[in-house]
């Protein structure tokens, strides 16, 4: 396949590709288990607008790192053409699975819809290396589960401060690709936070405008508890009674996100059952992963039919935090709407980070801003290339550590450009991504904050947290 490494302008059906609307030519090489559907595969033109925005694109040039490419191999794949294994899993591995596509296709090209279907594919169908197959294994063993993570955070919490030790941070940089990815995006640990519970019921401030429930999360509960705990005391500031299940599970996207469909559609039911029992007006998230996987339940399982119609109902009452605020400071004053909670002011310059499965996945990018910009005195400033990922991508940097690096030294390089005092973004994984390649140049104790954090200073009136 002829690569188009020098063009940046959208061009037409790369070279030597194979018409897609060809006759089949054997059977496919997908199973019947949800497959890439003909209608969804048909729309892409090959126009290739979605080139420019495509990280790996960008990285490589290479066509069959691109959008378009990829779904090339999909029709190949459909028609039989090719197998699964080889380089079909190269470079459907490759995506970060970010959705940039998915914004600048003119076409409406639902690549999001034939990127999930694919990867269970490859994960029932294709042999990965021992050693590939143990570490997905373990990531999986681990990640979803809380009670694992916080007795993780033990040992975690004794690392962090032998890390600091010559020998240990000689046999840290001895470690190879993917487990020293591993070891230097661990997040800052706290066994106080690792074991704190939020309030079952946290009552509004005032009276009540809204009735929530919250998803904690799993790594974002463990490790980012402040950020739960700051979510829950604006939503309560701003006339929500908030109520946090204490026996929620992981709502499965890192699963979803990564193919694994089968233990992910089991937690995404655990987890409508846990919350279509609350009467709540919706249920909220502060994780752009979480959330974009909990509005596509209804999706995800359109055609089980014991489940069906409940996932449509969940996924309609899920909405990001950013989401909940904004339509509340969008109501007329007449009917108690905009922001209820005073102020104080925070000075100085606040860059926001697009996470992809916020702005992309969901289509969420007005409302984190109109919420910081309802904080007196804040300079709130873009980042360029805002719609190109920085290489965290759920499970992505820790798998494909070369090319996050990659992405992640370009993202901290766009951010040290605006010269900012505090970085806000609603993933926790850009937040450890970008904590580490930012560090340079005068940016090392620079607070890498949740814009809910920063609200929640601004509301109490407290210094800015350092994360």
């Amino acid at each position: 396949m002829t690569s188009t490494a020098d063009s940046t302008e959208p061009t037409g059906t790369p070279t030597g590709a194979v018409e897609t609307k060809a006759p089949q030519q054997g059977p496919s090489s997908f199973d019947d288990v949800h497959p890439p559907q003909r209608e969804l595969l048909d729309d892409c033109v090959h126009c290739g607008f979605c080139l420019p925005t495509c990280p790996t694109y960008v990285l490589w040039g290479e066509e069959m790192d691109s959008p378009r490419g990829r779904i090339l191999l999909m029709d190949l794949a459909e028609k039989g053409d090719i197998s699964l294994d080889g380089p079909f899993t190269e470079h459907i591995d490759n995506c970060l699975g970010c959705m940039a596509c998915v914004t600048a296709c003119p076409s409406g090209v639902q690549y999001d819809k034939l990127l999930e279907s694919v990867r269970p594919q490859i994960e029932r169908n294709v042999e990965r290396s021992k050693a590939d197959k143990l570490f997905r294994d373990a990531i999986f063993t681990l990640f979803p589960y809380r009670r694992r993570l916080r007795a993780a955070a033990l040992p975690g919490a004794l690392y962090q401060k032998l890390r600091t030790v010559p020998a240990i941070r000689r046999l840290a940089e001895r470690l190879p690709g993917r487990l020293a990815a591993m070891e230097s995006l661990l997040p800052p640990v706290s066994v106080r936070e690792a074991f704190a519970t939020l309030p079952v019921h946290t009552p509004a401030v005032g009276p009540r405008r809204a009735r929530v429930a919250l998803l904690t999360g799993c790594v974002q509960d463990v490790f980012f508890h402040r950020v739960n705990e700051a979510t829950v005391r604006v939503l309560s500031a701003e006339g929500c009674d908030v109520l946090v299940p204490r026996d929620q599970q992981c709502c499965g996207a890192l699963e979803v996100h990564a193919g694994r469909e089968e233990s992910a559609l089991a937690r995404a039911r655990r987890t409508i059952a846990r919350f279509e029992t609350l009467d709540v007006d919706a249920v909220v998230t502060n994780v752009a992963g979480c959330g974009s996987s909990m509005k596509d339940y209804g999706h995800l399982l359109a055609d089980d039919p014991d489940w069906g119609d409940r996932a449509k109902a969940f996924s309609a009452k899920c909405r990001d935090v950013h989401e909940v605020l904004a339509e509340l400071y969008s109501r007329p004053e007449s009917d108690d709407g905009g922001p209820r909670a005073p102020r104080t002011p925070v000075h100085g310059r606040v860059a926001y980070h697009d996470a992809c499965h916020l702005g992309h996945a969901q289509g969420v990018r007005d409302q984190p801003r109109e919420v910081l910009r309802s904080i007196p005195e804040l300079q709130l400033v873009d980042i360029a290339e805002a719609s190109l990922c920085c290489g965290s991508a759920g499970i992505y940097n820790m798998i494909m550590p070369d090319a996050a690096a990659e992405l992640g030294e370009r993202k901290a390089g766009k951010i040290r450009d605006v010269k900012p005092d505090v970085v806000v973004t609603a993933n926790p994984g850009c937040l450890l991504q970008i904590g580490k390649y930012l560090p340079d140049g005068g940016f090392r104790d620079i607070p890498l904050l949740h814009p809910v954090q920063l609200l929640d200073a601004s509301i109490r009136g407290t210094a800015v947290p350092h994360r």
